[in-house]
């Protein structure tokens, strides 16, 4: 099956995967630090290698891209079955 399937076809699974395994993560992370907070009353986070805080940064900047892409399509969806009926 996967044989037949075309570039686009894998590079759109691809781009999926790493969007939702993304925010996932961020959502993770985010309960993370939240109870952090509730346990300490603050969080610090520091991070000295720079090549692990530039992929933090991509990393982040590709989940923001991702989530604003997923909710466009969405909203779209929302409008085009509200035409419809």
């Amino acid at each position: 099956m996967w044989g037949v399937c075309s570039m686009n076809h894998k590079m759109q699974l691809l781009f999926h995967v790493l969007g939702l395994s993304s925010l996932a993560g961020s959502v993770f992370l985010q309960i993370l630090v939240f109870k952090d907070i509730l346990h300490h009353g603050y969080f610090v986070a520091v991070e000295n290698n720079p090549i692990i805080l530039l992929g933090e940064i991509v990393l982040s900047v590709y989940t923001v891209v991702y989530f604003i892409y997923i909710y466009q399509r969405f909203i779209r969806s929302v409008r085009t079955e509200g035409v419809k009926t």
